[in-house]
């Protein structure tokens, strides 16, 4: 069997999990596009490779563990086949009248998710509920508005059992995270980016179990997963602007090592504190070759093999890995436990933006909400989430032309 890079890397821990990072109603279409571009050499191997991966027939006998969507993946499922959610919101529309565009725009968001969660049901009752959670995302205008937030995670854990609310790094966002965790449904944390978050996150989801026990909740749906969104983190932020101020110079390396240090530590929290959360990688890159001694690297995957970490991987990333496969080296089951040079560390601790996002005391809750990656990224879900909405009030648009014709 020739195993993708994310097969091998899972097979560094037992517990480790591949998520697929986007609807899956969009899987069979982004393999019949990908093969049709793959070179002729390997279209066989690649062809065998994600068949395995997920079979949306069969979830139960596929690599992924889970899913994971948010408004602009969401936005994408409506987009690999417009003419169809064109023609399913206008009966929407047509049956009930009387709501609005946002009615409208929620019902057909929580249509996509419910579909993506009944493709994976096999695998969460084959799994005995371990596996085989579709992450829903609140609605990223509201990440400040615990009310708005709270209703909204409540209709979308109604929808199934196997549905995970996927909440904000904010300070509201966290008092939803409880809230969910005390009525026992599963959430991931997302919109995070450092260690202070990571821990408050943690210490939610303590506060929640302990009001699900006092009230003999049935936590037979519970998980929690804690969302790292890596390059965002440097990428988005003030990283690079602070260092050059201070006359620091920073090399790719540095950058990747500091985004894994952040990961690292929350992970070693976790697991020293037998916490039930578990770490999650996103926003993950591959890496040009001369980071390296001319291999292709993704150090957002290979420098936390060996944990049990959930890797979380979009359709993009996962075919520049299967293209870069053949010069990766295979991973390192020890790469957890390995520290960045403390030359890195000592440039990285001179720089505020990273102290503040890798010391647990370097936020108040109340500063993740000015978090310069979190601003920066819930804008951009927002956007995505004005798109749906604009395809929505286009259905309205046009049914209002056929009646006036």
């Amino acid at each position: 069997m020739n195993k993708m890079i994310l097969e091998q890397i899972a097979d560094t821990n037992s517990d480790c999990e591949i998520w697929w990072d986007s609807s899956p109603l969009v899987y069979n279409n982004w393999v019949k596009n990908t093969l049709n571009s793959a070179p002729a050499d390997k279209q066989a191997v690649w062809s065998e490779q994600l068949e395995r991966f997920f079979n949306p027939e069969s979830p139960q006998d596929s690599v992924i563990r889970g899913v994971t969507t948010n408004p602009p993946l969401s936005y994408q499922a409506m987009q690999d086949d417009p003419e169809y959610w064109a023609t399913y919101i206008q009966n929407v529309i047509e049956e009930n009248p009387h709501q609005t565009v946002a009615d409208v725009y929620w019902s057909t968001y929580k249509e996509i998710v419910r579909r993506g969660a009944n493709m994976l049901m096999p695998l969460w009752e084959g799994s005995n509920h371990k596996y085989g959670y579709l992450s829903a995302q609140l609605d990223s205008r509201f990440v400040f508005d615990y009310e708005a937030m709270i209703k909204q995670a409540l209709e979308l854990q109604a929808i199934a059992p196997n549905v995970m609310v996927k909440c904000p790094g904010t300070h509201e966002g966290y008092k939803v995270v409880e809230d969910m965790t005390a009525i026992g449904v599963a959430t991931n944390n997302t919109s995070s980016f450092s260690v202070p978050q990571y821990i408050a996150c943690m210490n939610a989801v303590s506060r929640g179990l302990e009001r699900a026990k006092t009230s003999n909740v049935d936590l037979f749906r519970f998980r929690s997963v804690i969302t790292h969104m890596s390059d965002r983190l440097s990428g988005l932020g003030d990283l690079k602007q602070q260092a050059e101020a201070r006359g620091i110079e920073l090399t790719e390396e540095d950058i990747r090592y500091g985004e894994m240090e952040i990961y690292k530590r929350a992970y070693h929290h976790a697991v020293d504190h037998n916490h039930p959360s578990k770490m999650l990688m996103c926003s993950m890159r591959v890496d040009s070759p001369k980071m390296t001694d001319g291999s292709i690297a993704s150090w957002h995957i290979e420098k936390i093999a060996g944990s049990d970490s959930v890797y979380t991987c979009p359709p993009s990333y996962i075919k520049q890995l299967m293209e870069a496969q053949d010069k990766m080296q295979a991973p390192n089951p020890e790469a957890i436990y390995e520290r960045a040079p403390q030359a890195t560390m000592d440039k990285l601790m001179r720089i505020p933006y990273f102290v503040q996002s890798y010391e647990p005391d370097g936020m108040t809750s109340e500063e993740f909400n000015r978090h310069a990656p979190l601003v920066a990224t819930v804008t951009e879900f927002a956007k995505a989430t004005r798109g749906m909405v604009d395809f929505v009030a286009c259905q309205f648009e046009k049914m209002s032309y056929k009646k006036a014709c």
